[in-house]
């Protein structure tokens, strides 16, 4: 590959089209302020760069970037490319990453709303994010080990993995389909609202109203901490085990706790049966209980 080393671009599509380089200790910054320096290229390789123009990495197949900063000035940084990997790097700037597929993202510091809509085929390892709509209508991700703090996070995400994580947001999963939450935190409220296969094993939920108008949830050896009115209108089986607050009117299925504060069932369509105890014989069927 060719090596492009210690220079520094200014100029609009500076390196526009390349194919086959590799830039390392350089920067993309200057007074002509201009765009797309790597628009259109392939093959290309990124090393302790500093990004603070425009729209580098559009429509660019097979990218490396590792030990790179991309700053608030570095405006949707990579859109509609393919197979990338980024490690060791700052994604400081707004709608970082859109449109995109086949990304590897591996111990970097993402601070940027709106990033990640409509992405295919994301792993992300080691990774701290903060955002807002964060992978909105993405599918294919597999996260592992990522804590993100922000709002309106994966909504209307597919088919995805999460492992190991920690999620401090508000809203999240929201219209998800074919999502599996595995050993991770989740604090926020309302949470996976509208969801539709979503399933968690072995995690920690904390806030107010989650699980409501849910087709097929599954919850599998969770607790669940100040949550209160759950599962409203859902279709549910969960083995819970914590106490619960409140749960107010599950569509359908069973639900297993080992303590209720309150069930509130005022809805005539709502058949879902709650399991309070070690006891399956203490299926409620009142229309409200204290346990």
């Amino acid at each position: 590959m060719k090596m492009i080393e210690n220079q520094r671009f200014d100029e609009e599509r500076a390196l526009y089209g390349s194919h086959g380089i590799t830039v390392k200790n350089s920067s993309f910054d200057g007074p002509a302020d201009g765009e797309s320096a790597l628009k259109e290229s392939s093959d290309i390789a990124v090393d302790h760069v500093f990004c603070n123009l425009r729209y580098p990495f559009w429509h660019d197949h097979r990218l490396e970037i590792r030990d790179c900063e991309m700053t608030e000035l570095c405006r949707a940084a990579l859109w509609y490319s393919d197979h990338i990997t980024i490690t060791n790097t700052k994604m400081h700037g707004i709608k970082a990453l859109r449109e995109c597929s086949d990304v590897r993202i591996e111990n970097c510091d993402i601070i940027s709303p709106e990033f990640g809509w409509s992405v295919k085929n994301i792993d992300m390892r080691h990774t701290t994010a903060e955002s807002e709509y964060f992978m909105m209508r993405s599918e294919n991700l597999h996260f592992e080990d990522v804590n993100f703090k922000g709002k309106y996070s994966f909504q209307y995400t597919e088919n995805s993995v999460f492992d190991n994580c920690v999620f401090d947001t508000k809203d999240a999963f929201w219209h998800s389909k074919n999502v599996t939450v595995k050993n991770s935190v989740i604090k926020g409220e309302y949470l996976a609202w509208y969801s539709q296969g979503l399933t968690l094993i072995n995690c920690k939920i904390t806030g107010t109203q989650p699980f409501c108008y849910c087709e097929g949830l599954k919850l599998i050896d969770c607790e669940m901490e100040d949550t209160d009115l759950c599962f409203e209108k859902s279709d549910v089986n969960a083995v819970i085990t914590t106490p619960v607050i409140s749960i107010k009117n599950p569509k359908s299925g069973v639900i297993h706790v080992p303590a209720l504060g309150e069930l509130i069932m005022d809805d005539e369509n709502a058949a879902g049966k709650v399991m309070i105890g070690n006891d399956a014989d203490d299926a409620v069927s009142e229309k409200s209980v204290c346990a």
